[in-house]
């Protein structure tokens, strides 16, 4: 199944998403992507997982009172998404600008499978959308990323640990049990949507590097450049 349909392939600017199991530092490699773009002089702009004005209130109320059941739970990420799409990631990259998203719709089909919707209709919920350009895997091993997330953490948030999939009744087990799903998740996308795997094990720096260096040789960055009359 073609999860983006090619009527939408028409447009002048670039996606450039993130993924990867939380703890990888994706969110940390976004934003000094995002830095380094803007003092280039490239028109950017920045999007990032349920951050929908209109939306997230609602979910965030929704979640605290664990009134989702995993279908509510992927449909109203999905608005998010939707919202987000409409007003600001599909008009900008229509206007010629580096779209730079952290976590895209791969967050939901790793995350919605889990929950054990079913994969092809999520595929379908979100087939409204463009392929991003360039979509960065911040690889780690799964010890790794539950090291960098409960090192220090005094709690740990009802899904964000997987409770709802009633996995333990431990917070903590429960979330070591979900990111290992979503970790497997994640390997059968990164092969089926062709990502770029980065080993998030390195340096921060190197990391940072790489991208950038991967970006450059991918996208005409000059032609994304504001351009100021005199």
């Amino acid at each position: 199944m073609n999860l983006f349909p090619k009527k939408h392939e028409n447009y002048s600017g670039v996606l450039i998403a993130v993924e990867g199991l939380d703890g990888s530092g994706k969110s940390t490699q976004i934003h000094l992507l995002k830095r380094w773009l803007e003092l280039e002089g490239y028109k950017v702009y920045f999007t990032e997982w349920n951050s929908s004005v209109a939306i997230k209130p609602a979910t965030r109320k929704a979640k605290k009172r664990q009134l989702l059941t995993p279908t509510t739970f992927s449909l109203i990420h999905c608005t998010d998404f939707a919202d987000r799409y409409e007003r600001q990631i599909w008009p900008l990259l229509r206007a010629g600008y580096i779209v730079l998203s952290d976590r895209y719709i791969y967050t939901a089909l790793a995350r919605d499978s889990v929950r054990k919707c079913d994969p092809g209709w999520v595929k379908r919920l979100y087939s409204f959308a463009v392929h991003p350009t360039i979509t960065f895997y911040f690889h780690v091993p799964l010890d790794v990323a539950l090291h960098r997330i409960l090192d220090g953490r005094t709690s740990l948030k009802y899904h964000e640990a997987g409770m709802d999939m009633q996995l333990s009744d431990s917070p903590v087990e429960s979330f070591k049990i979900f990111q290992g799903m979503v970790y497997e998740e994640y390997n059968k996308l990164v092969e089926e949507y062709d990502m770029i795997m980065i080993d998030a094990t390195q340096h921060v720096e190197d990391q940072q590097e790489q991208v950038r260096r991967i970006i450059t040789e991918k996208i005409d960055l000059p032609r994304f450049k504001w351009r100021f009359s005199k």
